[in-house]
């Protein structure tokens, strides 16, 4: 993939605008909000190409059979769909690649992340009629078919697998070594996926100090999702500080040190110390 270059400042004020304005809408569309990350990654997605990617998660789903049973038969038309069909899965190079956390580059290269294949996955069903869902197991994103007793889970990043319960159970002990818990089965709130989502961005950019741009955005994009962790903004301006914005840092290390200090006056005290050592930068 060629380097990610963001947008031009005013397009990125328009895609958070927008972005900002779907996360707190009555029923926030997940595609949507994916897509908008990926057009704050690459200034090249303009509005034509955030059209294709709709359409092309339209085209999908109307080559999926009409209603073709419960939640077991919408599992295997899936995966003989995606997976067996068209190829959609992952591999562990997908790790190392930004573009494995972009939905408009997952659809082009049928590879990626386990989130964003079950992104794929699930806006697919979901145009379909499917009763589809996102599953957050730790470590590991799947997606689930039908409730309860009936549930069926899925591995979009296998291609689609149907996963058994000893399936699941073992994709958990692998990645965490606890045992797998009901609560884990719950469906993902789709806020929560895009969370997760921008946590990858960050963690892919936090590895490569010279893309602090990245890392940057990421945290910006998640400052305005309606619930989101206070300490993203001290993180935030740790980013600005790294970044030469030796003021607007220390500004923000400020303002987050006396929201701290209501609940641990210690850290609040830290975090000044921070900012007046950025501020001593200047000098």
């Amino acid at each position: 993939m060629r380097p990610p270059y963001p947008p031009p400042p005013e397009r990125s004020a328009e895609l958070r605008r927008r972005f900002a304005e779907e996360a707190r809408s009555e029923r926030p569309d997940l595609s949507t909000l994916c897509l908008l990350v990926g057009a704050e990654a690459d200034r090249e997605l303009d509005e034509a190409g955030l059209d294709a990617a709709q359409v092309e998660l339209d085209r999908l789903a109307g080559l999926l059979p009409y209603r073709p049973g419960g939640p077991e038969a919408w599992a295997v038309a899936l995966r003989e769909l995606l997976g067996d069909r068209f190829g959609f899965q992952g591999t562990p190079a997908d790790y190392r690649r930004l573009e494995s956390s972009l939905l408009h580059e997952v659809l082009r290269r049928r590879r990626g992340l386990p989130i964003l294949l079950s992104v794929v996955w699930m806006e697919v069903a979901r145009r379909a009629g499917a009763p589809v869902y996102g599953v957050a197991l730790p470590g590991h994103f799947v997606i689930g078919f039908g409730a309860d007793e009936g549930q069926v889970l899925a591995d979009p990043f296998d291609g689609g697998r149907v996963l058994t319960g000893a399936d699941a159970e073992l994709l958990v002990a692998g990645a965490t070594g606890a045992q797998l818990e009901s609560s884990m089965l719950r469906p993902a709130d789709p806020l929560d996926v895009v969370m997760r989502i921008l946590n990858n961005v960050r963690a892919w950019a936090a590895a490569r100090p010279e893309r602090s741009d990245v890392e940057l955005w990421a945290v910006e994009l998640s400052l305005l999702l309606p619930s989101h962790p206070a300490r993203l903004r001290y993180e935030r301006a740790r980013l600005l500080v790294r970044r030469g914005d030796f003021v607007g840092g220390a500004e923000e290390m400020e303002t987050y040190a006396d929201v701290v200090s209501a609940v641990d006056e210690g850290a609040a005290e830290r975090v000044r110390g921070e900012a007046s050592a950025a501020r001593a930068m200047l000098n």
